[in-house]
C-alpha cells in the first residue's frame, strides 16, 4: 500500500505568487552568479569580502528557491466552496466576546501567510479554530498562553 504524501491547500492567487517568485529568483541567478565570477577574478578568497558577499547572495537565492519549489511540490490549489463555512481562500470577520473588538481575516494556507494583508493560516490558533465553523458559531482559541472566544460575524468568498 502507498501513502500519499500530505499536501498543503493553497489559494490559487497564493499558487501564483509562488510560481511568480520563483521565476524571479530564477531570472536573477544569472548576474548573482555572474558578480561571483567577477569577485572571484579579484584574487585571494580568503580576505576577498566582494567574493564572500557573492557566495552568501548566491546560497540564500538558491536556498530560497528550493523552499518555494518544496512548498509547490506539496501545493494543492484548493477552491472554496459557496457554503456558509470557513475554509481555505474564504474572508471571516470575527468578533472577539471580551471586549466585542471586530477582525476581518482571509484563511489561508501556510505558505500564504501575510499578517499585514490579513491573511491568517489554516494552522494558526485563530484559523484552525474557525475551521469548518459557520456565520454564528461561537469558537474558543487556544493560543499558547490563553484561551478566548470568537464570533463568526460572516464569510465571504
Amino acid at each position: 500500500m502507498s501513502l500519499e504524501p500530505n499536501f498543503n491547500k493553497i489559494t490559487k492567487a497564493g499558487y501564483d505568487h509562488l510560481k511568480a517568485e520563483i521565476r524571479d529568483l530564477e531570472a536573477a541567478r544569472p548576474n548573482k552568479i555572474k558578480i561571483l565570477s567577477a569577485a572571484r577574478a579579484l584574487g585571494d578568497l580568503s580576505e576577498n569580502a566582494e567574493y564572500s558577499a557573492a557566495k552568501r547572495d548566491l546560497r540564500h537565492l538558491e536556498s530560497r528557491m528550493r523552499f518555494l519549489k518544496k512548498q509547490l511540490q506539496y501545493a494543492k490549489i484548493y477552491t472554496p466552496s459557496n457554503q456558509d463555512t470557513v475554509e481555505v481562500g474564504k474572508t471571516v470577520t470575527f468578533e472577539f466576546m471580551d471586549d466585542h473588538a471586530t477582525q476581518t481575516y482571509q484563511i489561508v494556507g501556510t505558505p500564504e501567510v501575510d499578517i499585514e494583508h490579513k491573511k491568517i493560516s489554516i494552522a494558526s490558533p485563530i484559523g484552525s479554530a474557525l475551521l469548518n465553523h459557520h456565520s454564528g458559531d461561537v469558537v474558543t482559541v487556544a493560543a499558547p498562553n490563553l484561551t478566548y472566544k470568537i464570533k463568526i460575524v460572516s464569510i465571504k468568498i
